[in-house]
């Protein structure tokens, strides 16, 4: 059950990852069919593209959601803490989208491409969504995002099988590389802050929104690179 084992305490991060995995499945369902298809080296490059349209919002949002938890810390009991979760998840994601920018440039991409492409309706959707939240409810839903994004890490077996199946160097895969090792410990951290902030009913409702929305719209980015075909 995508990490989650049968009969598991239900805690708020329990509680939240299967919220997730009900709405999942058909991103995964659009990954493989990326993954499967005979086209991936011409797909794979527009794929980072837009991961990278994605990424570059990360840092961006956590400072954000970071700022209003910190207005509200003195009123609010799980602010504090969400602030202090945020102002570290700034530091985990410093550089990504950097690094990124790298892996394209390889492939023959130009920093300037991938700067200037208007990013799709879907993707200002999933990011710009957050920002609601954040501005406007409350920055814990921001949480709920993380969670989906760093949710399933990308595999060992995964990357070798994009590499040959792309024949594309193995320095262009270093960012999936690094989310690959890196985020396992982040999501585990989540995970942790989650069950430890004094969460209310509502807070639990606003994340699982949060996450299971990005969960709608992620086959839809997808989707877009296919039909660019």
């Amino acid at each position: 059950m995508n990490g989650i084992e049968v009969g598991a305490a239900s805690t708020p991060s329990v509680r939240l990852r299967r919220k997730i995995n009900l709405v999942v499945q058909p991103y995964a369902k659009s990954c493989r069919t990326l993954v499967t298809h005979p086209r991936l080296a011409d797909f794979w490059p527009q794929f980072l593209l837009t991961q990278h349209q994605i990424i570059r919002a990360t840092v961006p949002l956590t400072e954000v959601a970071a700022e209003r938890a910190e207005k509200m810390a003195a009123a609010d009991p799980i602010a504090s803490g969400l602030a202090r979760y945020l102002e570290e998840h700034v530091k985990e994601e410093l550089g990504h989208d950097d690094l990124l920018l790298d892996d394209l440039e390889l492939l023959g991409v130009k920093r300037a491409t991938a700067l200037s492409r208007i990013p799709s309706p879907s993707v200002a959707s999933l990011v710009g969504a957050q920002y609601y939240w954040i501005h406007h409810h409350h920055p814990v839903a921001f949480l709920g995002f993380v969670a989906l994004m760093e949710g399933h890490p990308p595999t060992p077996t995964l990357i070798q099988t994009l590499i040959s199946a792309t024949g594309f160097p193995h320095a262009a895969f270093q960012t999936l590389i690094d989310h690959g090792e890196l985020d396992p410990g982040h999501r585990d951290r989540l995970y942790r802050t989650i069950d430890a902030l004094p969460l209310t009913a509502e807070h639990e409702t606003v994340m699982g929104i949060s996450a299971m929305h990005g969960a709608t719209l992620l086959p839809s980015t997808i989707e877009e690179i296919l039909e660019q075909g």
